[in-house]
This record gives C-alpha cells, structure tokens and sequence, in this order.
C-alpha cells in the first residue's frame, strides 16, 4: 500500500510540461516507425552497412521488430501506457541506431540523425525515470483501481 502512495507522489510532483514533451517523444518514434514501415529496405540496408554479423542472416526480422517496436513504444509512451517499459524496450534500440548505424555517417552537429537519436535516447532515460506524471494512463488506470478500493466510489455501483 505504501509503493502505490510513493508512486503517486511522484507523479505529483512531476511539472505538466513534460507531459507534452512525452507526448513528442511518443509522436517522434511513431514518426520514426513509419518511415521504417514505409522504406523497409533502407532500414534492412543500414543494418547490413554495420558490418555486424550477427545482422547479416537475420536483417529483415531485425526490421520487423525495430519498425513495429518504434510505432507500438511510441504510441503507448504518447499516451502514457507503460511508460518506463516501452522506454526500457526503445533504449536498446536507440543505442543500435547510435553506436552503429548514425555514427558511421560521422560524429558532428551536422549528423541530424545522430541528433535526433541522441535526443530521443535522453528523453527516454528521462522518463525511464521519471515515469509517465500525472497526465496519463497510467495516472488514470491507478486512480481507477484506487477508486474501486475506496468507500463511496464505483464499488457500491455493483453491490
């Protein structure tokens, strides 16, 4: 009973504004997955440009699994859903696409991609942390169970 009370606090005292910065980062990695979705072959021929070998028999599952992770993580981390997993699934994802595949094309501010990669990869740290806040899912589907516990809330509608 404490852990939900502790959580709750937390999410309190997070500002609303990073709500909308979640809800960009949710909206860059649906962006993100569709370009993946859309040019399927550029993502397979990134991967086998790594020179990794453990890419090389197996770069369309590889895709598969980037594409529809970035499209599903970013719409639950947009709305809120299961922020820190979707976060904690992303993270592996991004550091791929950090370490092997934007930095071959050169470590400067000029790399928009690398950027943009990086960026996203601290945001998803920041929220691995700090969790989803106060406008979310998962805010409403923890007060909608502690509303079911509570006296004079939804439990006397079915009794």
């Amino acid at each position: 009973m404490e852990s939900k009370t502790v959580n709750y606090r937390k999410a309190s005292n997070q500002p609303k504004w990073l709500t909308l910065i979640r809800i960009v980062l949710g909206f860059i990695l649906i962006w993100k997955g569709f370009i993946f979705f859309k040019d399927s072959t550029g993502l397979e021929g990134m991967m086998r440009g790594t020179g990794l070998d453990m890419f090389a028999n197996y770069t369309q599952t590889f895709s598969f699994i980037v594409t529809y992770v970035s499209l599903l993580g970013g719409v639950f981390i947009a709305v809120g859903f299961l922020t820190r997993l979707m976060c904690l699934i992303q993270i592996p994802i991004l550091l791929g696409a950090i370490i092997f595949i934007n930095s071959k094309a050169g470590m400067s501010f000029s790399n928009t991609e690398l950027v943009l990669s990086i960026i996203v990869f601290l945001l998803l740290l920041l929220f691995l942390v700090k969790g989803s806040g106060v406008l979310s899912a998962d805010e409403f589907f923890r007060s909608y169970n502690k509303a079911g516990e509570e006296q004079g809330h939804t439990k006397e509608f079915f009794q």
